[in-house]
């Protein structure tokens, strides 16, 4: 067991959160909103706590699970207390018109955050690919488990966000470096442009099949 700190309260740490706790992990919720936290870590159950905003975060492994357009702000508000953790953007820097992104034209979501955070903190992009009620739902039986795709440039933070991401049932794919969190990002204009013009609803998973 391990303790997974998670900053936010909305859907998706609510997804990763619960199944978190499901596999045994000790989860630290941490919100603006304190009572939305505690609500949150309630829901949870056994094995969750709450955190205050603002103070070092327990767990070593902190799951950045706020909007893109709050997420540096939080970054930089959190400073040095991020020092040494292992930081997890799970976050999609999309624009309005889902088909564009906020981020510098140079730059890239991941990116960003690495830039804001500490430079001891090591980033890993995950969890982006998949939305929030459909992580939520976790395996579904007779469907192969769902894909948690994975950028970074530290081998050792790969290596323990994969054995997470694993220990919750679900399957972690190695994307790359760092840079490839860009094309994960575009993964996300991807669905949503299935999701607007093909499939008509967000009860798909993008995923890799192996053949052969």
């Amino acid at each position: 067991m391990s303790i997974v700190s998670i900053i936010g309260s909305g859907g998706m740490a609510a997804a990763i959160g619960g199944l978190a706790t499901g596999a045994g992990h000790a989860v630290e919720v941490i919100s603006r909103d304190a009572a939305k936290a505690r609500a949150l870590a309630e829901q949870f159950g056994v094995g969750a706590i709450t955190g205050t905003f603002g103070a070092a975060p327990t767990g070593e492994l902190v799951i950045l699970a706020v909007p893109y357009a709050a997420v540096l702000d939080v970054v930089k508000q959190y400073g040095g207390a991020l020092a040494g953790k292992l930081l997890v953007d799970i976050t999609n820097p999309v624009d309005s018109d889902l088909t564009s992104f906020v981020t510098p034209a140079d730059g890239f979501g991941a990116l960003e955050i690495a830039r804001a955070a500490p430079a001891d903190a090591k980033v890993i992009k995950a969890f982006n690919t998949q939305f929030s009620h459909v992580l939520a739902a976790g395996p579904v039986e007779g469907h192969p488990s769902l894909d948690v795709f994975i950028a970074g440039d530290d081998a050792e933070a790969k290596a323990r966000v994969s054995a997470f991401v694993a220990s919750l049932g679900l399957r972690p794919m190695d994307a790359g470096q760092l840079s490839m969190a860009r094309t994960l990002e575009h993964v996300c204009l991807l669905s949503l442009g299935l999701m607007t013009y093909s499939v008509k609803h967000t009860n798909f998973a993008i995923g890799v099949s192996l053949v052969g």
